[in-house]
């Protein structure tokens, strides 16, 4: 069908004298199409008179929608079940131009937003290269969305603690607050609700009050709310992470920032402006930081396992031999890690995250090679040898291949030797060591025979027992 354009062309060269041969050689058109336009001498574009095929079916094609759950190709079938003479296509041409089953479309807005009002923060998982392995890492990204200023960092967890961490730097990179942060429902900051009726968790919300700003959550199923740290995920992973491999996660996090300082500085066609000459105007309006920033930290209550490590998010530190068996606190930082026994007795560790049940120990909690470890007897142990030297040697043999727990073994003889008569003990464990027998439950019924034939004997009551 010829358009309005083609239509006046057709006149008005025909009111120039050009021949019907002409014209539509010049446009391309046939000459029955041209002879057409000349004789009805109108430029409006005709409608089309035509009945819709399916306009006989409406009432039953709104009828088997709500069955069909808005399946048009069911809905077909049905109709054809019925002895309906319908194609699939003339069907959905007929409800697409009805508004049948057709969401409506809606005009995506614009948002605008004043300098210092609202800084978005979102997370995305890509690949990362960090010490010769690929990782899948978490990147957290923070946009004041005023004047588009990025920062950005990459770790291999995002957890409550990795976000306020992040959220710290952000603001310090942004040297100020916003009056909110946007994220999108995220179950680290959020504790129930969405949308406007968001209530985040009790934590963040007081380190939110630190700064001076509030989170915010847009509706579920809005992504645009937040296009813009929607926006630079894809040019980070196609510019930044392209080609580039690092050495450790603070160096990744090291070129990240170097990356965020170019790119925050070069034209951007999208705004037509340079992120940091916006940035210029926007500062001023955010709210300062505090004047001190407490590091973020997280605590671990931990028990000291018996090859003196403390595990920490599978990596395990060593800690004084002396601390074996003992209970610490451990103190999680984002470069440290401080296991602390108490007030005077501290461990300090630099903090690995990759890879995980890797073992990280200090020279000063090892003795030299050769050296040994010289650990203390037990009391026990101590108590059995200074009231019966002589069976020193089964005591040596015992904690070599006795079943029990050494501390329990010990603490079982020592209760035998207090509670026999000395002599009956002694012996029992005399023929214990010459048998090589240290099941103590058994030694105990060995004293017990004799204290029963030496000091419980039985008199013969068919004799006089002054005979």
């Amino acid at each position: 069908m010829l358009s309005q354009a083609q239509r006046t062309a057709i006149l008005e060269l025909s009111a120039q004298g050009v021949s019907k041969r002409e014209i539509a050689h010049v446009l391309k058109l046939s000459r029955v199409t041209v002879r057409k336009v000349l004789q009805s001498n109108s430029t409006s574009v005709p409608e089309i008179q035509r009945a819709e095929k399916a306009e006989p079916y409406r009432q039953q094609i709104l009828d088997l929608l709500i069955p069909c759950k808005g399946n048009l190709v069911r809905v077909h079938e049905e109709l054809t079940a019925s002895g309906a003479t319908l194609s699939y296509p003339a069907l959905t041409a007929f409800c697409r131009r009805q508004g049948i089953g057709q969401t409506p479309i809606v005009p995506s807005g614009r948002y605008h937003f004043e300098p210092g009002v609202e800084m978005q923060h979102d997370t995305s998982p890509h690949t990362v290269e960090v010490g010769g392995s690929k990782y899948k890492a978490q990147t957290a990204s923070a946009v004041l969305c005023y004047s588009r200023m990025l920062f950005f960092e990459i770790n291999p967890t995002f957890q409550r603690f990795d976000c306020k961490v992040f959220l710290t730097d952000a603001l310090r990179y942004m040297s100020g607050a916003p009056e909110r942060v946007m994220i999108d429902n995220t179950h680290v900051v959020v504790l129930r609700g969405t949308g406007r009726e968001m209530i985040p968790v009790p934590e963040m919300e007081v380190f939110a009050e630190r700064f001076g700003f509030r989170f915010v959550a847009h509706e579920r199923g809005d992504a645009n709310r937040s296009a813009r740290v929607e926006r630079p995920f894809s040019f980070i992973e196609n510019n930044f992470l392209a080609g580039r491999t690092f050495a450790s996660w603070d160096d990744l996090n090291q070129q990240a920032r170097r990356w965020c300082e170019r790119v925050n500085s070069t034209y951007k066609k999208h705004i037509r402006a340079v992120p940091r000459e916006l940035f210029a105007i926007e500062r001023p309006h955010l709210k300062p930081l505090p004047a001190w920033i407490p590091e973020v930290y997280r605590l671990h209550q931990r028990t000291v396992d018996v090859e003196g490590y403390v595990s920490v998010n599978s990596i395990r530190y060593s800690v004084p031999i002396g601390w074996i068996g003992r209970g610490v606190e451990v103190r999680e930082t984002r470069d440290k890690i401080e296991i602390e026994l108490d007030a005077r007795h501290i461990v300090t560790h630099v903090r690995v995250v990759t890879p995980q049940s890797q073992r990280i120990t200090l020279a000063a909690h090892r003795p030299p090679r050769g050296a040994g470890v010289k650990r203390e007897p037990h009391p026990e142990e101590q108590a059995i040898l200074s009231a019966a030297p002589e069976i020193a040697g089964y005591v040596t043999a015992l904690k070599q291949k006795g079943r029990k727990v050494v501390a329990l073994a010990l603490r079982q003889l020592l209760r035998l030797l207090k509670e026999y008569p000395r002599e009956p003990f002694l012996a029992a464990v005399r023929e214990a060591a010459q048998y090589g027998l240290y099941d103590l439950d058994r030694l105990e019924r060995m004293i017990l025979r004799r204290v029963a034939r030496d000091y419980f004997l039985l008199l013969d009551t068919d004799t006089d027992p002054h005979d």
